[in-house]
């Protein structure tokens, strides 16, 4: 039996990863951790029994203690409760679901570990893929991508070699706002950002997703986990998200992975790499779908892009201010402080100012991003 544990389980891709568990029957999963939502952490607790817990606040884990003490699941808190469940013995893979770069360290010491990592959190190898990668290299761990587009160039690349690639071809759905220009997104409001036309996520990646922020984060995402330069990975906009990514190769010829917008499958096949197994849920149907559309991203109005594709290029801790900024800036606009636009503002601000570390330490990048949070902020 496959043991796991998961850092974010109360999350989308979390909460998913558990439905997948339930399905299959034959993974134990060791650990758990979330974020505040200790409700739906106890009811994972009491169904998987898993050996370790964690939440962010110790104020929440005393309440979650008390809870579930007639369990015999141990409850820890902070980074060194991250950590705890990163790094569990018997473990043979983590999941890593948690969003944002406090998903690093616990990365990081989950490979020192030796775990196998299912990797949906995007923010560690976009801020720190040039410590992630050599490292995992270094102990023999594989970094088995959960992220649909990711996993659709994975399962794309299976029986090709590496260095016939000519070019990645990613594809975006375009978002909510997809065909309108700047003029019409002035007053948009966080719900409407949040109705992403065929993907249920969290809000973060979902306002991501409107403003091609989450595309611009794949891209440098790809440039890590397939070896290539940003400039070979080519945004597609594929509008019914049928496509989930494909792969050009040196002949000419192109792979790709299709599929209804199910995270499951992606989730399903990294927990199982390299066995396929039966997923219950839609299937593509071809003559229903009838035709398949694509466009070129309107990087003008949706300019995020093209300031993920620079800070991609340039390298260094540039992509860690573009993300971090981005981080702040949503949180920021959910909570209705800044305007829809300001999001791309920030990031640029932030970038514009920024003196560029060529080889960031993982210290470096926490204190980047420290240092983007004092800019955002003094704005205020």
């Amino acid at each position: 039996m496959k043991k796991i544990s998961i850092l974010g389980s109360t999350g989308s891709i979390g909460t998913q990863t558990l439905e997948v568990v339930r399905e299959n029957g034959d993974i134990s999963v060791l650990g758990l951790a979330a974020g505040s939502n200790i409700d739906l952490l106890e009811k994972q607790i009491r169904e998987f029994h898993p050996e370790k817990a964690a939440v962010w606040s110790e104020e929440r884990a005393k309440e979650l203690r008390l809870r579930i003490a007639d369990t015999d699941t141990k409850v820890y808190s902070g980074m060194e409760g991250l950590i705890e469940i990163a790094v569990m013995e018997g473990a043979q893979m983590v999941v890593t679901a948690i969003v944002g770069m406090i998903g690093i360290r616990p990365t990081m010491e989950a490979i020192k570990a030796g775990k196998d990592i299912a990797l949906a959190n995007k923010e560690t190898l976009v801020t720190a893929g040039h410590l992630i990668m050599p490292l995992a290299e270094r102990r023999g761990v594989s970094i088995l991508p959960v992220d649909s587009e990711h996993s659709a160039i994975f399962q794309s690349l299976q029986g090709n070699e590496a260095n016939q690639v000519k070019k990645i071809l990613l594809t975006a759905s375009g978002g909510p706002f997809r065909g309108k220009k700047q003029e019409e997104l002035l007053e948009i409001r966080a719900q409407d950002a949040l109705k992403h036309p065929n993907w249920t996520m969290g809000a973060k990646i979902t306002i991501d997703s409107s403003t091609m922020v989450n595309k611009g984060l794949e891209v440098i995402e790809a440039k890590w986990l397939f070896g290539l330069g940003v400039e070979d990975v080519q945004v597609v906009v594929q509008p019914q998200s049928v496509i989930h990514s494909m792969v050009e190769y040196a002949d000419g010829a192109v792979m790709a992975q299709l599929g209804t917008p199910d995270m499951k499958l992606p989730i399903q096949y990294a927990l199982y790499y390299p066995e396929r197994r039966y997923l219950p849920g839609e299937r593509l149907d071809f003559w229903k779908i009838g035709k398949l559309d694509f466009e070129k991203p309107d990087m003008d109005t949706f300019y995020a892009l093209k300031l993920a594709y620079e800070a991609g290029e340039k390298g260094g801790s540039l992509p860690t201010v573009f993300n971090a900024a981005n981080e702040l800036a949503v949180s920021m606009f959910l909570k209705g402080d800044i305007k829809y636009l300001e999001i791309v503002e920030i990031i640029e601000d932030c970038m514009s100012v920024h003196k560029n570390i060529e080889i960031p330490s993982l210290e470096q990048i926490l204190e980047t991003e420290a240092a983007v949070y004092e800019r955002i902020n003094s704005r205020r």
